[in-house]
């Protein structure tokens, strides 16, 4: 028989049940279940409701009691990621604050090819340690899915060691790893062909690779100038589709062109879109394809924020991610960024909220969190306050104090 736990009095519970994955949401359409509880089964939650009514119908249960005014919010998902990487890029940071652009340091030799010479020469034992790092501090604030591409590799050999490196951190860490290749991140400097080449090599040798030995089920491509144009990357796209790959797309960053590939191809998302226009916010709101925004690059790089405001109003769906990288989003606290990207966007506590929760998790194609309620995983932070509305109007100074992650009570503030 399963372990019955029962979690409670919460001050305030935000299921995050109950709305659409796609559209604007106003702070009203949130259900709010004051003096709650989680009872959990094992890994997923039984069910949600008031303490005493739940106490009074399981009275047999483990009751674990809280102390003081809790809020809880089902486990935040960080949908775009880079945390498996080496070296640091602090010059690039440096540089940019100066008035040097992003493509200008790139062309400098700095940029992404100055990682994957840093990523190249560390050895697989330091990508998981320092993985297993960053992943474990996005744990404590609360974030319990994160999706990890690879593209610091850039060859097949490189590559894979990248994405054993996520595969074992994964399995050694509470929070779930989602791995994604990204091995059409830019052309390789030291690759002897053309881009078409390269691509051709990646989906004709790694693809194979990756499904033979269960280390991703995700694909995706930087679309932009100092990387691969939507026509390089229609063949490797139509094999990833092929082989049963789902695709997810850097998209309009800089230049706009790769949203409308993510359309064409039917990708989960299309992220960044920093340079999107009415057009390609049109073009989104009418798919199926998840609208990411990355307020994180957009701080790094000091560049206009996703304009989120107008893709929600037009009824396309809206996630939040870190998009925690070496060079361009080194900051890495999703919570922070979806604070402040909803100052800047006039988002709503529930858009931003929706964004780093189950809109997240469509985005990694995951039906089974990023809401609290019955059968799904027993994913949830708490934190010290009994207003949920105090958490994003800290813009992330208020972290959580307890996270739980299927059904294990995986960090305590109060226990170090």
């Amino acid at each position: 028989m399963k372990r019955l736990i029962l979690i409670g009095p919460i001050k305030q519970l935000v299921p995050m049940t109950g709305l659409p994955l796609n559209g604007a949401l106003s702070d009203h359409q949130l259900l709010i279940i004051e003096n709650a509880a989680i009872l959990i089964e094992g890994i997923q939650i039984k069910a949600i409701g008031k303490f005493e009514t739940l106490k009074t119908q399981y009275p047999k249960v483990e009751l674990q009691e809280l102390k003081g005014d809790h809020t809880c919010f089902p486990g935040f998902i960080d949908s775009h990621t880079h945390l498996c990487f080496g070296g640091s890029r602090a010059n690039d940071y440096a540089m940019r604050n100066a008035g040097r652009t992003y493509l200008e340091i790139a062309k400098a030799g700095g940029g992404i090819w100055d990682t994957v010479v840093q990523t190249r020469k560390a050895t697989k034992e330091n990508l998981v340690k320092n993985t297993k790092k960053r992943a474990n501090r996005h744990l404590k604030n609360g974030v319990t899915t994160i999706e990890v591409k690879s593209g610091y590799g850039l060859s097949v050999e490189e590559e894979l060691k990248m994405l054993h490196a996520i595969k074992e951190a994964d399995a050694a860490l509470a929070t779930d790893l989602i791995a994604t290749c990204l091995a059409a991140h830019m052309t390789p400097k030291d690759f002897e062909g053309s881009a078409a080449a390269y691509l051709e090599e990646i989906s004709t040798v790694l693809f194979p690779m990756l499904k033979a030995e269960n280390l991703c089920h995700r694909i995706d491509a930087f679309i932009e100038e100092s990387a691969f144009s939507a026509l390089q990357i229609a063949p490797y796209f139509k094999k990833a589709k092929e082989m049963g790959f789902d695709i997810t797309v850097h998209a309009d960053q800089f230049s706009t062109g790769g949203s409308k590939v993510a359309i064409d191809f039917g990708a989960l998302s299309a992220d960044h879109l920093e340079a999107s226009t009415e057009t390609e916010i049109e073009q989104l709101a009418k798919s199926k394809v998840i609208a990411t925004a990355l307020p994180g690059a957009s701080i790094g790089l000091g560049c206009a924020f996703t304009p989120c405001r107008k893709l929600l109003d037009k009824g396309a769906a809206l996630a939040i991610a870190s998009d925690h990288n070496p060079g361009s989003a080194p900051m890495g606290d999703l919570l922070t960024q979806a604070a402040i990207l909803g100052a800047f966007e006039k988002l709503t506590n529930a858009e931003v909220l929706a964004g780093i929760t189950f809109r997240a998790a469509a985005a990694l194609k995951l039906s089974d969190r990023g809401k609290l309620e019955e059968g799904f995983l027993a994913d949830f932070s708490l934190f010290h306050t009994g207003n949920y509305q105090e958490i994003l109007y800290n813009q992330g100074n208020l972290k959580p104090c307890m996270v739980w992650k299927k059904g294990a009570l995986v960090f305590d503030k109060h226990k170090g």
